[in-house]
């Protein structure tokens, strides 16, 4: 019974250090600088194409990811949990951690080098952080700091957004709002008059379809990056015009 017991407090031990190694593995080293000033109004925009932040409903919790992690715009829309790391600065706040939502893009600037100045050059893992999402972790003079990072789901307020620009032959669809794994794999379009046609990243989160689907109500499939798949039926009524935005009354978690 003695050994039994010895047993399973050994195992009961293993898992459990199973599990610490890949919580302590699933943070990954990094760095971080800011930008966008103190109201992070000069994050606005961005590559990824969510225009205004605060109406878009991302705000001041976001980040300019470097080629490495911005992987060509497929890491829009992502969720990141941040904190300085502390072993390596003491210009970290100590145990902050920040959540971010990837909306940007830190280009490489080869004229410098990556250990100075050239902080997003490949192959670096670093964020540009907004200046109020930084500052909850790193101490402002500091400039840059050592990071931890790991990805998370992305919790929204609200449905999934879909706003329809272009022309009659070329429809540009922002998607916005996105929970889950925050990030889309592939879209597909469907008019009421048509089947269902794959569309294609335009650039960040907008995707392209080169079909008329004019007066006709506008349904979408979404699938993100871990696989989890929502269809949008009719979600945009048969007398659609471009540069509207349709929120839709489902989300992915």
């Amino acid at each position: 019974m003695a050994r039994s017991r010895a047993l399973l407090h050994l195992a009961a031990f293993a898992a459990a250090a199973c599990l610490l190694a890949t919580a302590t593995a699933d943070w990954i080293a990094g760095s971080a600088t800011f930008y966008g000033g103190s109201d992070a109004s000069g994050t606005m925009g961005g590559a990824c194409g969510y225009g205004n932040l605060y109406s878009t409903g991302y705000g001041t919790n976001t980040a300019a990811l470097s080629p490495a992690l911005f992987n060509d715009g497929a890491a829009c829309g992502e969720c990141y949990q941040v904190t300085c790391d502390q072993s390596s600065s003491s210009s970290c706040k100590q145990g902050v951690i920040v959540t971010v939502t990837a909306t940007n893009l830190c280009p490489a600037d080869y004229s410098k080098p990556n250990n100075n100045g050239g902080w997003c050059n490949p192959p670096r893992r670093h964020m540009d952080m907004a200046q109020p999402a930084w500052e909850k972790i790193g101490v402002y003079r500091a400039g840059i700091i050592p990071m931890k990072y790991q990805r998370v789901p992305c919790s929204r307020s609200g449905g999934v957004r879909f706003t329809i620009n272009g022309n009659s032959y070329f429809e540009l669809v922002l998607i916005t709002n996105v929970g889950g794994a925050g990030s889309i794999s592939s879209v597909q379009i469907k008019g009421s008059k048509t089947g269902w046609m794959a569309m294609a990243r335009n650039w960040g989160a907008n995707w392209q379809s080169g079909s008329y689907l004019n007066g006709q109500a506008i349904s979408f499939t979404v699938t993100l990056t871990n696989g989890q798949k929502l269809t949008f039926q009719d979600c945009a009524p048969s007398n659609w015009g471009f540069g509207q935005t349709f929120t839709t009354g489902a989300q992915f978690y």
